[in-house]
């Protein structure tokens, strides 16, 4: 059964996501964790003050980078359910731009399951963010390294990776990830 809900969630969702779908509560009755993460527009970065912002990816690829993140993240902690759903388009503060939910025997498992499901996906899906402040520009925030070719997204827009480096991408299983200027690691 959890290959069917596995299958009809969509990762990359240009709507509201349905939080009671992600949590397929009744699927997983050995579990006692049950870790949720949601990531929310706020309306400030930098010293800036945000007015929205608007998500684009790589959908084809993003899709199968976070399907292969959450079975990577069950094995390594023995957890029974990761799930990650990423929003796509425009999208205003207080919008929820991400939900991560994994689902293990006990607390401390899920907790690092799902910590590691969302550092994983904000560092390695292409998924890129546009900053609109409230003084009229906008800027792509740096973010998505996908490898170390390629130029900072503050720097290139996503229309500007050509179709042989989407191609490398695609056919490079070992995606690395990479800390980037607005994230603080441990």
């Amino acid at each position: 059964m959890n290959d069917k809900i596995n299958e009809s969630i969509e990762r990359i969702q240009d709507h509201d996501i349905d939080l009671n779908t992600l949590l397929a509560m009744q699927h997983f009755p050995e579990c006692g964790g049950l870790a949720l993460f949601a990531g929310t527009i706020r309306n400030h970065h930098n010293g800036k003050d945000v007015q929205s912002l608007k998500y684009t990816a790589y959908k084809p690829l993003a899709e199968k980078m976070i399907r292969q993140i959450e079975q990577d993240i069950e094995q390594k902690y023995g957890v029974s359910y990761v799930r990650v759903v990423h929003r796509i388009g425009h999208l205003n503060i207080g919008e929820v731009a991400i939900y991560a939910v994994a689902r293990s025997d006990h607390r401390r498992e899920a907790f690092a399951a799902c910590e590691e499901a969302v550092e994983r996906v904000k560092h390695e899906v292409p998924v890129w963010k546009e900053e609109f402040y409230t003084d009229g520009s906008s800027v792509f925030v740096e973010g998505c390294c996908i490898r170390t070719d390629f130029a900072p997204v503050s720097e290139k827009k996503p229309e500007a990776f050509s179709k042989a480096q989407v191609g490398s991408i695609q056919a490079d299983p070992h995606l690395t990830s990479h800390q980037h200027a607005h994230c603080s690691h441990k």
